[in-house]
């Protein structure tokens, strides 16, 4: 019985010290004292010990442990660990983790996620919302952008040059706005509401482009040229990236440039000879300045002794000899300038280069550390925009149409997807606060950028496809008064740029967040890596040991999870969301232990099992999406009205997670491995559910009714009431429509009789001719009628009108 009861406090200890990460010798130290306690009461004898020391003492004395133990794996890791190329190791050096590490080192710190300041506009930013921004809203007509003359009209054009629209990221000092990137999204998501041509006008050369690239790494006499006439507009940027023949995998651009020396405005320089055929340039048909990426060569080693210098970036006029611009593409019905450039042959100096030519051969590290912060403030922003405008219209829309003689927001069938875009709303707008307050703190989080930008574009695709559905023949009918199609036509191109979306998923979130934020897999990369053999053995060596306690402790956290169902966990908060973070935690740790069991199992293959990464990447993005999500509720003072957004989106993000982790485990390759990572994750099998029907109700509730909540959930957009504005005009109606509805059931009472309830004119007759209303609400429902009647009609045309004018299309 004895015996029973030692090992019983010898497993329980070694659990304990596991689960609060002791370290090794604090370990040893302490199973010793039990050692000790045992040999007193003659439980355990000298060949106990014998074994003790044998395990214990190499491990803890370092000139053993590095000689016998660490030395033979480095060598091992070096051979199992898959090789990283250049632009890998640039891309994974490029930008910062942020509470991204913590979620994903399997004990999130929730109290240090509320801590982080709300991101808040200045008074300036506030009065760029206010003024400029509500009057180029204004004077957009999407119908004559995106049909008519497919480009902006000219005195948009005009105004947002005028305005500065083009300088929110460029510094006061060269006459920009240096506005907070929480400032720029908030531009973005009120831009995006009215027009997607203008959004993406906007958003493009406040993200990655030459003005960015400038201020980050341009020399002085670069900036002083350049910034003041991109801050006022007398410049066009675009920046130039991708080829025919290199889409994502941009280290694979063809386009080059040949270090020689030639004639530029008279004089014999050093510089280069450029050639280059770009797609997908956003801005280039109307560029005065491009941003290029290309490969540097020096054949004659003119500037340096190597002869491939790499990804080079420069800053090229476009009114150079032997550059092409001007044609466009057309993506989608959606006719920003967007377009292909070339270049033969064309000579420039090589202080031309972004930086001077002391950064030849840095581009693709200068890309990737502005892509990192670029990439989660303008699709993401535009997205959530895009998606907070369709959630109010469709809203709107489901209280206002009626069938079956009630609103078909009514309807279980309606509710469903109603509930999907509100949701989604509440979440995107919480992921870009979070997102870019974290940029606005200094960080560059590469990992969270891609999470953002993949969640984001997706999240608003299928928000579309869900609107679309709600409105059916009034969504497919094209026409100046059709606020959605567009946006469903669009939706594809989001997911597509910027790094199509399958490779963030299936390569990029993981591939990046599996070293940066893992606390010892980098510095284990760098050892392994490091030529000095002692002192990447010693790096090494206290990688591998914290890694080793890291990995124990991570199994036996996810499975007392597990048997506990985590409900001992604790919560910053005891209210309806104390589960919320009790399973988030959970599943951190279990992200966390699956980590280090596919890399250690799989070693070099994992970077080729494409989806085992997606569905790892799948895992922590959605933690970070739900601990957003709990953020802004923390952020706007709990208020308990809003409670079934967050509890409708972070449930999502739950069973999103727990169905990666099963698909995972379900197609692991090593079965036996497989088996027991369902024993520790899933001992009871999956259990979480989707949002239910009852919450599904009370989401699309809100969005039917003018509230508070609706109103929060709406904050930023553009919804004027001039008369003009399609979404100001439907928030008019919705309220018109519930008053009606009072009226409504008013005269129903008072005639104890059952109305249809339009046409609301004839019912305002019967109501008056019975002396039951007053003329002012006799009023209120004929304005309404006409009000509900150009809501439900769509868009028709002379045949003439649909015929396009120019023969070329």
């Amino acid at each position: 019985m004895d015996i029973i009861l030692w090992l019983f406090a010898a497993i329980s200890l070694t659990w304990f010290m596991s689960y609060t990460r002791a370290s090794l010798s604090s370990y040893s130290l302490t199973f010793a004292a039990l050692m000790a306690f045992g040999s007193l009461f003659n439980i355990i004898g000298i060949v106990s010990w014998l074994l003790f020391a044998v395990i214990a003492l190499p491990l803890n004395i370092d000139t053993i442990r590095r000689q016998f133990i660490s030395m033979p794996l480095l060598a091992l890791f070096k051979k199992i660990m898959p090789q990283m190329s250049s632009t890998e190791q640039e891309a994974i050096d490029a930008g910062t983790t942020w509470f991204d590490a913590d979620l994903f080192r399997g004990d999130p710190d929730w109290k240090k996620l509320h801590n982080y300041p709300r991101p808040r506009l200045s008074t300036q930013e506030q009065e760029f919302l206010d003024g400029p921004v509500e009057q180029v809203c204004s004077m957009v007509n999407d119908w004559h952008i995106t049909h008519e003359i497919a480009d902006l009209p000219p005195e948009i054009w005009q105004f947002i040059k005028e305005n500065k629209f083009f300088a929110l990221i460029i510094k006061k000092q060269y006459g920009g706005l240096e506005f907070s990137a929480y400032a720029q999204s908030r531009v973005l998501q009120k831009l995006t509401g009215v027009s997607s041509v203008l959004a993406s006008t906007v958003g493009v050369p406040n993200s990655l482009g030459p003005g960015e690239l400038l201020q980050e790494y341009g020399t002085k006499a670069q900036q002083d040229h350049y910034l003041p006439r991109l801050a006022s507009g007398e410049e066009i940027p675009c920046f130039a990236l991708t080829s025919p023949e290199a889409g994502s995998d941009a280290g694979s651009i063809p386009d080059y440039g040949i270090i020689c020396h030639g004639q530029f405005e008279g004089k014999d320089v050093l510089g280069m000879k450029l050639t280059w055929d770009k797609r997908y340039i956003t801005l280039a048909p109307i560029a005065t300045v491009l941003g290029l990426a290309f490969k540097l060569q020096d054949p004659d080693q003119l500037l340096s002794e190597q002869q491939d210098l790499g990804i080079t970036c420069a800053l090229i006029p476009t009114n150079l000899s032997g550059i092409t611009i001007g044609r466009r593409h057309f993506p989608l019905n959606i006719p920003f300038q967007n377009g292909p450039t070339q270049g033969d042959a064309v000579f420039v100096p090589l202080d031309f280069i972004i930086g001077g030519s002391n950064m030849a051969g840095q581009g693709w590290r200068m890309l990737v550390e502005c892509l990192s912060v670029g990439r989660a403030i303008t699709l993401p922003s535009n997205s959530a925009g895009g998606v907070k405008a369709a959630a109010l219209a469709t809203g709107a829309y489901s209280r206002i149409r009626r069938q079956f003689k009630m609103p078909i927001g009514k309807m279980e069938g309606i509710e469903e997807p109603l509930a999907r875009i509100g949701a989604n709303a509440y979440l995107m707008d919480a992921v870009t606060t979070m997102s870019t307050g974290a940029i606005d703190l200094g960080e560059k989080p590469s990992v969270i950028s891609a999470i953002a930008k993949y969640h984001l574009t997706e999240k608003m695709r299928s928000s579309m496809i869900d609107a679309m559905d709600i409105h059916g023949g009034k969504g497919i009918c094209m026409g100046p008064n059709n606020y959605l199609a567009r946006g469903y036509q669009g939706a594809p191109i989001a997911v597509t740029v910027e790094g199509a979306n399958i490779l963030t998923r299936s390569m990029i979130i993981y591939g990046q967040g599996a070293i940066r934020c893992h606390p010892y897999v980098l510095a284990e990369l760098e050892a392994a890596n490091n030529s000095d053999n002692e002192q990447a053995l010693n790096d090494f060596d206290h990688a591998l040991f914290g890694h080793i306690g890291f990995s124990i402790s991570n199994i036996g956290r996810s499975l007392w999870c597990s048997l506990t169902g985590s409900r001992l966990l604790s919560s910053p908060y005891e209210d309806e969301t104390r589960r919320y973070y009790q399973l988030l935690t959970r599943y951190s740790a279990n992200l966390a232990m699956l980590s280090d069991i596919a890399m250690l199992s799989l070693g070099a293959d994992l970077k080729r099992k494409e989806r085992i990464s997606a569905r790892l990447g799948d895992i922590l993005s959605n933690l970070y999406l739900a601990s957003a999500t709990l953020k802004r509720y923390n952020d706007e003072r709990r208020k308990t009205a809003d409670l079934p957004f967050v509890q409708y989106a972070v449930e999502d993000c739950l069973y999103d997670i727990q169905h990666a982790i099963d698909e995972l485990i379900s197609n692991f390759p090593n079965k036996i491995i497989s088996k027991i990572l369902r024993v520790i994750i899933f001992p009871l099998g999956t259990w979480l559910n989707k949002p239910s029907d009852e919450l599904s109700h009370k989401v699309a509730l809100l969005l039917q009714t003018p509230c508070a909540s609706r109103t929060r959930l709406g904050q930023g957009q553009y919804l004027t009431r001039d008369g003009c504005n399609i979404f100001g005009r439907l928030e008019q109606i919705l309220e018109d429509i519930i008053h009606c509805e009072a009226i409504h059931e008013k005269i129903c009472r008072a005639l104890d009789k059952k109305l249809p309830f339009y046409p609301l004119n004839e019912i305002a007759e019967i109501g008056l001719s019975n002396t039951i209303i007053s003329k002012a609400e006799a009023e209120l429902l004929t304005t309404t009628e006409l009000g509900r009647q150009w809501v439900i009609a769509v868009d028709d045309f002379d045949s003439e009108e649909l015929t396009a004018t120019s023969p070329s299309i």
